[in-house]
Formats: C-alpha cells, sequence, structure tokens
C-alpha cells in the first residue's frame, strides 16, 4: 500500500514501512490495522470528552448515565450496568462513585434481594444527562468525521472483527 501524501507526515504509514523494512511483512498491514483503530480511538475519545467537559463528565461517566436513564425504572444492579457496559464492574464502581459524589445517581438497595444494590439515576442526573447527549449528538456523533457510507463500511469493518473474537 503506497503512502497518503499530505504535508503532515501518516506516522502509522511511516510504521508500516518500517515494518516491511525489517521483513515483518506479513504483519505490517495487521499492524496497521490495529495502530490506526487505537489511534481513531484517542481522536474520537478526546472529542467526546472535550464535548462532556462542560458537565464534568467522563465518557465512562456518561456512559452509565445514559445507560440509566434509558432503562425502564431509571435504576439496575451494578452487576447489570457492567455486563451492559460491557466492563469490569469495578470500572462502573468507580464511575458511580464520581456520580455518586456529583448528585446524579443514588444507592438504593434492591427492593427483592438484600445482597444486591441498584444504582439509580436522579432527576439532576437526568438533566445532565440529556444536556450532555444533545451536546454529543451535534457535535461528534452526527459529524464523526467521514461520509456516511465511510461510516457503514466501518461500522461493518468492526462488527466483522467483534463477531471474530466473540464479542457477540
Amino acid at each position: 500500500m503506497p503512502p497518503r501524501t499530505s504535508p503532515t507526515p501518516d506516522r502509522i504509514d511511516q510504521a508500516r514501512a518500517n515494518w516491511e523494512r525489517e521483513g515483518w511483512t506479513e504483519a505490517a498491514q495487521g499492524m496497521t490495522v490495529v495502530t490506526s483503530v487505537m489511534r481513531a480511538h484517542q481522536i474520537l475519545l478526546a472529542r467526546v470528552e472535550e464535548t462532556l467537559r462542560p458537565w464534568n463528565l467522563s465518557f465512562p461517566r456518561y456512559e452509565l448515565l445514559r445507560l440509566l436513564a434509558f432503562s425502564r425504572t431509571g435504576s439496575m444492579p451494578i452487576t447489570k450496568a457492567s455486563e451492559r457496559l460491557q466492563v469490569h464492574v469495578t470500572s462502573v464502581t468507580s464511575a458511580m462513585k464520581r456520580l455518586l459524589e456529583a448528585g446524579l445517581v443514588e444507592r438504593r438497595p434492591h427492593p427483592t434481594d438484600g445482597r444486591t444494590t441498584l444504582v439509580e439515576i436522579t432527576d439532576a442526573g437526568r438533566d445532565v444527562v440529556a444536556e450532555a447527549t444533545e451536546a454529543l449528538n451535534a457535535g461528534v456523533f452526527a459529524e464523526p468525521g467521514m461520509s456516511a457510507a465511510e461510516q457503514v463500511a466501518l461500522i461493518d469493518a468492526i462488527a466483522t472483527l467483534r463477531h471474530s473474537s466473540g464479542d457477540f
């Protein structure tokens, strides 16, 4: 694959050339895929975090609030939130603690299972997540930096990777 031309050199293209020069040609394209996806993650996460800054939210805290707002009752067990968000329960607990401190969620005992704690979104949390979602939709999600056709192709390609890894 020839390098792209631009006033700023593509560091990933340079890394690929280094891989090929070292004789790792069979791995060069895969390295380029992995590095490109990781760099894209950094770029998108920076845009998301910048957009969420006015509400003092990180993306994990936003995701937990959004999940709770989408839920039928506005609450769920921490373990269920962990499963739905596909992160370790300690990550959900950490996000929940920061949201508790901000008054955006509350802990509640489960009504029928004394061993389970529920995390529940507050009215303030609903307001914050609604405003933050509006900002993300306008500033990031509606214009992620690629055409609609490119978005579909990327979604399909990543779904293939996720499926082959047993993600679904």
